[in-house]
């Protein structure tokens, strides 16, 4: 199915608006990660308890965390679960003291706060802090190694600034998802961590579909100039481009609507890194290796 067809947009002649546009982008992120809010990480990476309840009359948040308040959880993170009719809740709260069993502390306080109100607890995760910072460390290597194996597999697959302008692509999209994160103050857990994974995968898809097409092209088009054939290659390549991600971030946005608050921030991460990746695969991914080919025809010169 071709959405457009004989495209001949200028998308290369235009790249320096992009670079201003992604630059800015990263930038902002930056300085929010470094100057204003930082990186706010769930219990997964700093350690705590999460606690998944069911009452079986009617319960609120506020209500919740009024009764967790005696007790000293009142910055405790309290999300609903599913409809409000059903009564469902997380209850996140930062490492105590060691020795300190968070959830029978929580269990006590809500059998003297609402003895009318019966409740199921669903499950009770705790992860201690030295676990926490091992998996915020694993998270980052898990990240960094596949950006490695993927220049690795590029450059056998194509050529080594192919794979360059791949990699670029990928940690622009990463860097600016995170960024926005930041920016938002929005929890990172092992959840989003997973979406960042899938925004490399899937951007990293969208990318070897417009090289590939490069390298096809390099064999039919050979008295076009290397930026021509670059852009008349995106060009061909575009009405795929959009349709996948058109189709894909239906699914996305509707679990972002409809997936509740436990899978949020995941679907989340997910919209914004099928739009970041679907604009790099076009505006940074190819630009770059024109960067280079340019690079290197001018070395040759000298």
């Amino acid at each position: 199915m071709q959405l457009f067809k004989n495209l001949k947009l200028n998308i290369i002649g235009q790249r320096k608006y992009a670079y201003i546009f992604s630059g800015a982008l990263i930038l902002i992120g930056i300085i929010s990660i470094f100057f204003h809010k930082g990186i706010k990480y769930g219990i997964d990476f700093t350690g705590g308890t999460s606690l998944q309840i069911k009452f079986e009359k009617q319960m609120d948040a506020g209500t919740l965390r009024n009764s967790l308040s005696d007790i000293g959880f009142g910055n405790a993170e309290i999300k609903r679960i599913g409809l409000p009719a059903e009564n469902e809740f997380i209850i996140r709260v930062e490492q105590m003291e060691e020795g300190s069993d968070v959830a029978i502390i929580m269990e006590q306080e809500l059998n003297k706060d609402f003895p009318d109100n019966k409740y199921d607890i669903r499950a009770v995760t705790e992860i201690g802090p030295k676990i926490g910072s091992e998996l915020r460390r694993a998270a980052i290597f898990a990240i960094l190694f596949s950006l490695f194996g993927i220049l690795i597999y590029i450059s056998w697959r194509f050529e080594f600034k192919f794979a360059v302008g791949a990699v670029i692509a990928l940690f622009h999209d990463v860097l600016i998802t995170l960024g926005i994160f930041s920016l938002l103050n929005y929890e990172i857990s092992l959840a989003v961590v997973a979406a960042f994974l899938t925004i490399v995968g899937y951007s990293l898809n969208d990318t070897i579909v417009v090289f590939d097409r490069i390298r096809e092209n390099l064999k039919v088009l050979r008295r076009e100039t290397f930026e021509n054939l670059i852009n008349t290659s995106i060009n061909q390549t575009l009405s795929r481009t959009i349709i996948t991600s058109f189709t894909t971030l239906i699914v996305v946005f509707i679990l972002f609507i409809m997936g509740g608050e436990v899978i949020h921030n995941f679907a989340f991460a997910l919209i914004v890194g099928v739009l970041i990746g679907t604009y790099s695969s076009i505006y940074v991914a190819s630009p770059i290796i024109i960067e280079w080919y340019k690079r290197a025809e001018t070395n040759k010169r000298k």
